[in-house]
């Protein structure tokens, strides 16, 4: 499958049901995977969610509606999937910093967003080593903070060293680290954790159900390399990958030296 021209069929899908419902399932079934995965791949290769896209088309024609056609501002709403004409203004002035009502007397407001399109070349890609395993339920217990996904480059080891300093001397060294999102595909804000599979008093206990997992080799515990390879993964791995991805988070696991990169996968 060339992602590409996949996504390309993606866009035209959205194109010709932008006054209808859009079905994620049915973008899925195009990429051939599932609705997670799918939601993750276009946020990667696009830069921004599939609600994004599909509202930033829809206010871009609903401009061209109200201007050219004369449409009514509550007829273009509707069409355009909203629920009343409160909600629509709301998404139309943040998109175009002008009220519908106000566009007819500020034209030099209107803005297109246009319809995306991909040059649907095969990306050359290095081979990737990897296992898959599978790894009971986890009970670990940890401790978190907030970064962003500008910022976790630089929190994620600064923390990671800091909880080293004050716990490992007692509990021993930390088995995970791991990445939370509040909510994957619509906002940058996450949570970075440290996790030990010992109990230390004021941790937060963390229950991981069983799963399996795509498991990449990292030979050492650098924070470089493991976000090159985090990065590499995201990249090159994911747009070509036939695994179905869970909706839980990926963990870093350190034993022995090393760094397995740990992505769930569904059974």
């Amino acid at each position: 499958m060339n992602i590409y021209h996949s996504l390309n069929l993606v866009f035209d899908y959205i194109e010709e049901h932008l006054e209808e419902k859009i079905d994620s399932k049915k973008i899925a079934q195009m990429l051939l995977t599932n609705e997670y995965t799918m939601q993750r791949l276009f946020r990667l290769l696009t830069n921004m969610t599939l609600t994004e896209y599909i509202r930033n088309r829809r206010l871009s024609q609903a401009g061209y509606d109200l201007i050219e056609k004369k449409e009514k501002i509550m007829d273009v709403a509707i069409k355009y999937q909203y629920e009343n004409a409160t909600s629509f203004s709301r998404a139309f002035e943040k998109f175009y910093g002008v009220k519908p009502s106000e566009l007819k007397r500020n034209t030099t407001k209107l803005k297109e967003f246009p319809k995306l399109f991909f040059e649907e070349i095969e990306p050359v890609i290095e081979p990737f080593e990897y296992d898959i395993i599978s790894l009971p339920e986890l009970t670990l217990y940890g401790k978190g903070i907030k970064t962003t996904m500008d910022t976790i480059k630089v929190d994620a080891p600064k923390f990671f060293h800091m909880m080293n300093e004050t716990y490992t001397p007692t509990y021993g060294e930390f088995d995970f680290g791991m990445v939370y999102y509040e909510n994957r595909f619509e906002s940058c804000n996450f949570e970075y954790w440290v996790l030990s599979k010992n109990k230390i008093p004021g941790f937060t206990k963390y229950t991981i159900p069983k799963c399996r997992y795509l498991s990449f080799r990292i030979p050492n515990q650098e924070a470089t390399s493991i976000q090159d390879l985090s990065q590499s993964f995201y990249n090159s791995f994911i747009p070509s990958c036939k695994y179905r991805l869970r909706d839980l988070p990926e963990l870093e696991y350190y034993h022995d030296g090393v760094t397995d990169f740990l992505v769930p996968i569904e059974d």
